[in-house]
């Protein structure tokens, strides 16, 4: 039977006349050691998945295993090498900046505003990962909020002056620099060492990541202001191998990825913000041990100041890396969930 595929329409489910789902699919998922992957993503992908499609096989990995860095992982999804890929936007946005725009820093002080972020911007996001890497978004998830390791005694972000600070993207890196810190963008695999060596002296992530990865046994110091965003993670697939599903197939799995993946990661990641703390700081701890981190109190003129440099700093570069018709979509998305505005010279 002759296939017919027909075109790219933004923000819809695409149709095929393919009949049947693929024989097989290589799925890449996000970070092996956290609780995205191994409670959510693999099991999904080898089990729930195969309850709506018996005949297709399923090979996962995990980010770590690939060991593509940056954007080479999506690169490699755009040319079908794999055909799902879940990885953190801020790893991506150098070969697509409009993905930039989700994640800047302290724009999201509450898992509510950041959902209303993704729900926003959605349709943006769908357009540039077609564009720039041949996919189809299958959906957006967080990791919890990002906050700030340090290994010397800060008393709030004025502290970080001078200091070397890991960023989970260039954003964030610029975000650092207004504040007079030194933003550096090393692999999440790296930072432990880095903060153990003293090559960096602070590093933003999130809070059970970094319990997680056993940051709580090298700083000492933590301080829970979601100034580095939610690490979004973005899962897509490869144009080709959507085209393979017929429309019925492709709204099962659209439908099916949305109740066992994106919205029970929503609520753990929302969990996982408050226990990550609780956990590095000597508090009961539903994972086991906790660590003995000094929590540090949250200071309110932080925000004030978080927002200053986004609006004057971050925002108007972000604007220069992207078309005018991206800022007027995020200005009318985004900007107008969080009232503020992109300005394009």
């Amino acid at each position: 039977m002759k296939k017919i595929v027909l075109p790219i329409l933004a923000g819809l489910v695409l149709a095929s006349s393919a009949i049947a789902a693929p024989e097989k699919l290589r799925v890449v998922g996000s970070w092996g050691h956290l609780t995205m992957f191994s409670e959510f993503e693999k099991p999904y992908w080898k089990k729930e998945f195969k309850k709506s499609f018996p005949n297709t096989s399923t090979r996962v990995t995990s980010l770590g295993q690939v060991k593509l860095k940056g954007s080479a992982v999506y690169r490699q999804l755009a040319k079908g090498s794999f055909d799902v890929v879940s990885t953190v936007g801020g790893y991506v946005v150098s070969d697509s900046q409009t993905l930039a725009g989700l994640d800047l820093p302290a724009i999201a002080p509450d898992i509510q505003t950041a959902k209303k972020i993704v729900n926003a911007y959605k349709p943006t996001l769908a357009k540039a990962l077609a564009k720039d890497f041949n996919a189809i978004l299958l959906g957006v998830t967080p990791y919890p909020a990002q906050i700030l390791f340090c290994n010397e005694k800060i008393d709030s972000l004025s502290d970080l002056k001078g200091k070397k600070v890991r960023a989970g993207s260039w954003t964030t890196a610029e975000y650092l620099d207004g504040l007079g810190a030194t933003g550096v963008t090393p692999p999440f695999s790296e930072i432990a060492s880095a903060l153990q060596r003293g090559v960096l002296d602070c590093a933003i992530g999130g809070g059970l990541s970094g319990y997680s990865s056993g940051w709580g046994n090298i700083s000492k110091y933590l301080y829970p202001i979601p100034v580095g965003g939610w690490a979004y993670v973005l899962t897509a697939m490869n144009m080709e191998t959507w085209n393979k599903f017929s429309k019925e197939e492709q709204e099962k799995l659209i439908s099916s990825y949305n109740t066992n993946v994106i919205e029970p990661v929503w609520a753990k990641s929302d969990f996982e913000s408050i226990e990550g703390v609780k956990c590095l700081t000597g508090q009961d701890c539903s994972y086991g041990k906790s660590y003995n981190m000094n929590l540090v109190q949250f200071k309110e003129k932080d925000i004030a100041i978080s927002k200053k440099i986004l609006e004057e700093r971050v925002l108007p570069k972000w604007s220069q890396k992207v078309s005018s018709e991206v800022v007027n979509e995020w200005n009318n998305s985004v900007g107008k969930v969080v009232n503020l505005k992109a300005e394009k010279e």
